[in-house]
């Protein structure tokens, strides 16, 4: 058959002459000390073979055409190793061991013994070298090449994975140096500062820790600092973390206790539901959700206290391009934009004003819970603003709705009054929608909180001063704005409430939904019917930062109280008081004819004496002026302008005939006079005659 593949590459095995073997003898006393170093010995030479025909086999793979670089082989085993090794197997191997692994002297072949360890080594290389060396030479050579390699390539990743995992620990070592919660140095000074990127991670963690401290001051605080130092520290990493200025952080943070501070700044990170209002005037909640469930909205209802009202999910469809939308079914609102006109309450055929409108959201929601009846007065001082105005009437098919561009401060009542309800939806700061414009964190200042509220005292006058209190079904005011803080809302209404007296706090019908308003704040008393006011915060009620607020009108202005508007309102009206009804007295009426005939015969600006003060006024200059004006009055009153000249000439041919009769009067009682007079001095010149004739008589007699 002729020698095999195995044979020609390793060659034939070394006899057991050639290792120093013979054949097995009894042991003696004499050899039974040379076991162990026939072991060494054959040891040895079987890692020679071994070696030499590692190194035969390498020598015949190199290929320099093929470019194959060869990893550098393993260093052999040093001679000290064989040294150790011969005294190890010195020790530990017994004179049995030996005598079992000494092969006997007449067996040539490897395998005659089960129970030679040696052979059993030599049966593993034979395993181990049919595995390496195949038929195909190339394929051994590749084997063999990929087992260097990845045993290097193993060493590599093992040095640079113990580097990074080196690194990392440094890395941990400085954090922890750092970041130790438990450590007393956690929370540092407030004056302290640092020129370096601030660390968020760690900004959070400290935020938390502080929370908790001050949440059980008395356990938990560190005995060294005080209760405003930690307080200091939590508003300055609140403005580090969240972006705020310092003063409206801490305005903002005074509102709440600290764990609620900072979960009212955590919510103002998140956007808040997205949600729709279904328009009632052209479709029903139910319908307009199954059209919307139909184009993959995933929707439900807002809550058990809106019946209008769907929170959108998911949408795989553009809310504001849907046939639905365009068709007027719904309008893309705020949940918290409902509130106010729910608690206006507004009711069919009254005459309602909407101070501030735009966009119309509030304004089409109470077109549609008056079904298109009455009147609705849509005011916004705002131009650009309007048109965005006038396009949601025109979707959602309002059609009771008037548009005016005014200043509602100087317009209402003197040009418009008399209304049944009023809803006054201030412009504010916008403290409670920071979810939506993150800008006001940093644009907001102090002269923004002193400016503001006071245009909104003058609002909430003029919208109380512009209600009817004699209205069967109205009389209300509903004051809102969508921020949270105190200066814009419950400051305002107890100012109102200070100035008009014929203005009381009622319920706002909203129920037990939301948070009863401030009675008393940072030594600030309020009303104690404040409370009926309802506040509405993103981290508890989940929908944007608001405060509603219900007031009815009781009765007219008492006379003499002419603050604020009422000032303005009262020389509108020629003087007199602002009643329920708020319109301009008719210059026809008998009380304005007597005023201005009282005031006909003084001379403008003059004094007791006579004198002067200011320097008069031409009336012949002034009348045209007067009268144009009069007319432009009459004219956006409906009122008929050349009545006015009419009335003039009449009253003037009047004013003559009277004058006339005056002077004729006058012209008679001077003839009278004189006629009277004559006949005084003719029986006066009679009588002197006859008195002296009876003085002659007596001086006779």
């Amino acid at each position: 058959m002729g020698v095999g593949n195995r044979m020609k590459k390793q060659g034939m095995p070394m006899s057991l002459e050639d290792m120093g073997l013979g054949r097995k003898r009894k042991s003696t006393a004499h050899d039974s000390g040379s076991g162990p170093t026939k072991l060494v010995k054959l040891d040895r030479a079987l890692r020679q073979q071994e070696n030499e025909m590692k190194t035969k086999e390498k020598s015949r793979l190199i290929n320099a055409d093929a470019q194959i670089t060869v990893p550098p082989s393993m260093p052999d085993m040093a001679e000290d190793d064989d040294d150790i090794e011969e005294e190890i197997l010195a020790e530990d191997l017994s004179d049995d061991a030996a005598q079992e692994l000494q092969l006997p002297d007449g067996d040539t072949s490897p395998s005659s013994s089960a129970s030679d360890s040696v052979l059993d080594s030599d049966i593993e290389d034979e395993a181990q070298q049919k595995a390496i060396f195949s038929e195909d030479e190339d394929s051994d050579a590749i084997e063999t090449l990929n087992a260097a390699n990845i045993e290097g390539l193993s060493r590599k990743l093992d040095q640079e994975q113990a580097q990074v995992e080196a690194e990392a620990q440094e890395e941990l070592e400085d954090d922890a140096l750092q970041t130790n919660i438990a450590d007393d140095n956690l929370l540092d000074g407030p004056d302290q500062t640092t020129t370096l990127t601030p660390d968020l991670k760690l900004l959070h963690s400290r935020i938390t820790e502080t929370v908790r401290v001050l949440s059980d001051f008395t356990k938990l605080a560190d005995k060294s600092r005080s209760r405003a130092e930690y307080t200091q520290q939590l508003l300055s990493d609140t403005c580090t973390y969240y972006g705020y200025t310092p003063y409206l952080a801490e305005k903002l943070f005074n509102l709440f206790s600290p764990s609620e501070a900072f979960a009212f700044f955590e919510a103002n990170e998140r956007p808040r539901p997205i949600v729709i209002r279904t328009n009632t005037l052209r479709t029903n909640r139910r319908t307009l959700a199954q059209s919307l469930i139909n184009r993959g909205v995933q929707l439900a209802p807002v809550g058990k206290w809106s019946k209008i009202g769907l929170q959108i999910y998911d949408t795989s469809v553009p809310l504001g391009a849907t046939p639905e939308y365009l068709a007027g079914h719904y309008i893309l609102q705020a949940a918290s934009s409902f509130l106010p006109v729910m608690a206006l309450a507004p009711q069919p055929h009254e005459r309602i004003l909407d101070m501030a409108s735009a966009p119309g959201g509030k304004t089409t929601h109470i077109a549609a819970l008056t079904r298109n009846t009455g009147a609705i007065f849509a005011n916004d001082a705002n131009k650009s603003r309007a048109k965005g105005l006038i396009g949601n009437i025109h979707r959602l098919g309002c059609k009771n709705v008037v548009v005016t561009n005014y200043d509602a401060r100087a317009a209402f009542p003197t040009i418009l009054g008399g209304f049944d309800r009023v809803l006054l939806d201030a412009p504010c700061s916008g403290t409670g929608v920071i979810a939506k414009d993150p800008s006001v964190k940093t644009s907001k200042t102090e002269r923004d909180f002193l400016a503001l509220p006071h245009m909104q005292k003058q609002l909430l006058l003029a919208a109380i001063d512009s209600v009817d209190h004699g209205s069967k079904s109205g009389g209300y005011i509903v004051y809102s704005t969508c921020s949270v803080t105190v200066e814009e809302d419950e400051q305002v209404v107890q100012y109102a409430l200070n100035k008009r007296p014929n203005v009381q706090i009622v319920d706002t019908g909203l129920g037990s939904f939301g948070t009863p308003g401030f009675t008393a704040y940072q030594g600030k008393t309020f009303i104690h019917t404040m409370n009926l006011t309802r506040r509405y915060f993103p981290h508890r009620e989940n929908v944007d930062g608001f405060f509603v607020c219900k007031l009815k009108k009781t009765g007219p202005l008492k006379t003499g109280t002419t603050n604020g508007s009422a000032s303005a309102s009262a020389s509108a009206n020629g003087g007199a008081p602002t009643t329920g009804t708020s319109h301009r007295p008719d210059p026809e009426s008998p009380k304005m004819a007597e005023i201005n005939g009282a005031l006909s015969g003084l001379t403008p600006s003059t004094s007791a004496n006579g004198t002067d003060t200011f320097g008069g006024f031409n009336s012949d200059e002034d009348k045209p002026y007067i009268d144009k004006a009069e007319r432009k009055w009459r004219k956006a009153r409906g009122l008929d302008p050349a009545a006015t000249k009419a009335k003039a000439k009449q009253n003037q041919n009047q004013t003559g005939k009277v004058n006339g009769a005056k002077e004729e009067q006058r012209k008679v009682n001077e003839n009278d006079t004189k006629t009277g007079k004559q006949k005084g001095t003719k029986q006066a010149a009679e009588a002197k005659p006859n008195g002296t004739k009876k003085e002659k008589r007596k001086k006779t007699e």
